[in-house]
């Protein structure tokens, strides 16, 4: 993968106080160019505070335990936010899991940011994830997968330089990746008997990423005692039926035999326009639809199961506005 300078990427938590800007051109085989020019103020720069009670899983109407769940001020409280719902996760055996929120901004929605910008951003947001989440004596026991082989480079040499984590790819660029094409990477090739936890960044540009992470779970993770994170994959995309089932029917069907097994364990989705408002989860606790008042946000509904974006939007809040 051809690239020019390579600074490595600032700290998102270590920089929140001050301006960083960060300009790195990237290539992607002949399918990625893209210019990132970062410039970081206090991140997330809202300080919003919104507190709610929800009961913790476990006995199903007989818990007594509570725990406040805030929407985040800043990408560092959203960290910690998904830091603890993750080792919940993880604590409770569950073994496939989605980490979803948006990178241009906490009240951001899918394409206020450049794709190559927003896949970068989750990159360094992964790389802080992984820091906190995982302890040092796991890290090694860790592997985290990239969308392609080339992006394992540029991750080597910037943002993931000096980790322990083991760094692998999902697809690899062929000679026609011009024309779409990529090589096939058998994933039980790829993993080794000591590793423990999958970690899986972005993996949307290509929607044989996908197909790919599915047969990760499937032959290397559903039979096994490891478990698998798949971060910011914009899986909304499949559910909501971006992908027409007609001409991409193997994505399609991974809402019938992927999804039902994961469990999302994190979750932020805005909703803008006059019925506005977020689609919010933190596990173990119930997904909520909040309504921003000023400088905080306010529950309209909350449900136990995951609403399609189509009733939250469509229903949930125009019904709250009335």
């Amino acid at each position: 993968m051809p690239l020019s300078t390579l600074p490595i990427a600032p700290s998102v938590l270590q920089h929140q106080q001050q301006q960083v800007k960060l300009n790195t051109i990237i290539k992607f085989g002949g399918t990625r160019r893209v210019v990132v020019n970062y410039n970081y103020n206090k991140i997330g720069q809202k300080n919003v505070k919104f507190s709610v009670k929800s009961l913790s899983s476990g006995d199903a109407g007989t818990s007594s335990v509570q725990f406040d769940v805030p929407f985040p001020g800043d990408y560092y409280e959203l960290l910690d936010q998904a830091k603890a719902a993750t080792q919940s996760a993880l604590k409770d055996g569950i073994q496939l899991m989605e980490i979803e929120f948006p990178t241009a901004g906490l009240d951001s929605v899918p394409g206020d940011g450049e794709g190559g910008i927003e896949m970068t951003g989750s990159m360094q947001l992964m790389r802080e994830f992984c820091d906190i989440l995982i302890i040092p004596e796991k890290a090694t026991r860790t592997r985290i997968f990239f969308p392609e082989a080339n992006e394992v480079q540029f991750a080597r040499k910037s943002v993931f330089g000096g980790a322990s984590f083991k760094l692998d790819y999902l697809t690899k660029p062929s000679f026609f990746q011009d024309f779409g094409f990529v090589e096939a990477v058998k994933m039980v090739d790829r993993v080794k008997e000591d590793d423990e936890l999958f970690i899986v960044g972005y993996p949307y540009f290509n929607v044989d990423e996908m197909l790919v992470v599915d047969e990760l779970y499937r032959e290397a993770v559903a039979a096994t005692a490891r478990q698998m994170i798949i971060f910011n994959g914009e899986l909304d995309r499949i559910r909501s039926g971006y992908y027409p089932s007609f001409f991409y029917p193997k994505l399609a069907a991974l809402s019938k035999t992927l999804f039902p097994k994961m469990e999302t364990v994190y979750y932020i989705h805005n909703f803008k326009g006059r019925n506005g408002g977020t689609l919010f989860r933190c596990y173990p606790g119930p997904w909520k639809v909040l309504r921003r008042l000023g400088s905080r946000y306010v529950c309209v509904h909350q449900q136990d199961e995951m609403p399609t974006l189509k009733e939250v939007a469509l229903d949930i809040l125009p019904s709250a506005s009335k």
